[in-house]
């Protein structure tokens, strides 16, 4: 049994009627948009966020109708926003298949992802509680602003952690930190434990999101090959770390190149090098450690060992992933 089918153990149930729940409301659009949202479904990933808000919300009750409109809504919106994304950085490929954009274009990829965005707000409002609404409006507005803030960021002189880690913030982890900040509502928990489960959330975003972007510096499996990042302007994590810590003039060129989107290939292979050998990727990863460990005394005292488990197991999957 690999890794995740473990931490979806205590949930499998749950997972097979979201499954249902999530297959039926993609399978509601006719013609184009139909086989559009056919696509997506049939390569609907991992699930992590409704994993998670499930995990969250059993270890407060029961999962309610209110916790599968949620956990609709934030995979919903996750696709929108992922669809939206590709236009952006003119992607050709998303898991290691065509895009939306580039199978049928830009117009209807928006138009697509506009349907996807107003299911979700359909489907939130279905929850019928207002907070859920709210937080979901808030996400919404986070998702939105994230990738503007990537986007313009490509135009900034310096190499700002500070900047990296509110960007990843909005754009990545603020989906997680909706999933377990939901969950915990569903489910009636007390209001400490709402902000401790958001926090968890953020925290585990911020892994995953510094994970992903290791990734590109080492060519894998994952549908990206190495330096794509570069190539769409974007300075992440390990390089920042770099380039703030070393003093080599010629790789402070190469970035603000890279910037500029004007970058050779050649000069993309120097900075990925330079930032193996000059220790990126170990500072990233120890980054991941501590937010990890972080992560972990927020379910300490969780009551259900079985949740407490498979978040345990959640947790370092996301860390130490290879896909």
């Amino acid at each position: 049994m690999d890794k995740i089918s473990h931490i979806r153990k205590p949930i499998e149930a749950e997972l097979e009627r979201f499954g249902i729940l999530f297959d039926e409301t993609m399978g509601q659009a006719d013609g184009l948009l139909g086989r559009i949202c056919q696509g997506i479904a049939e390569r609907k990933g991992k699930l992590m966020r409704p994993i998670l808000l499930f995990l969250v919300a059993k270890e407060w009750g029961e999962v309610t109708m209110a916790a599968y409109r949620s956990a609709l809504t934030l995979e919903l919106l996750h696709n929108a926003s992922l669809v939206h994304d590709d236009i952006v950085d003119e992607s050709d490929m998303r898991r290691g298949k065509p895009s939306v954009r580039s199978i049928y274009g830009n117009k209807t990829a928006v138009l697509a992802g506009d349907y996807l965005l107003s299911s979700a707000l359909e489907s939130a409002a279905l929850s019928g509680d207002i907070e859920i609404v709210n937080n979901v409006s808030l996400l919404g507005k986070q998702l939105s602003e994230g990738e503007l803030l990537q986007l313009f960021n490509t135009q900034n002189t310096d190499f700002s952690e500070k900047k990296y880690f509110h960007i990843i913030r909005l754009k990545t982890a603020s989906l997680f930190s909706a999933a377990t900040r939901i969950g915990a509502i569903s489910s009636g928990a007390p209001a400490e434990a709402v902000s401790r489960m958001d926090r968890l959330g953020d925290l585990i975003g911020l892994c995953f999101q510094i994970r992903d972007d290791i990734f590109d510096y080492y060519n894998d499996n994952v549908g990206k090959p190495s330096g794509n990042d570069m190539l769409e302007g974007k300075l992440t994590l390990p390089v920042l770390y770099v380039l703030n810590n070393t003093d080599d003039p010629d790789m402070f060129t190469i970035a603000t190149k890279v910037r500029s989107g004007i970058a050779t290939a050649d000069e993309i292979a120097a900075l990925v090098s330079f930032t193996k050998e000059q220790g990126g990727i170990a500072y990233a990863n120890d980054r991941m450690g501590i937010l990890s460990a972080e992560a972990k005394t927020l379910i300490a005292d969780f009551r259900n060992a079985k949740i407490k488990r498979a978040l345990t197991q959640y947790i370092d999957f996301v860390s130490e992933r290879t896909i």
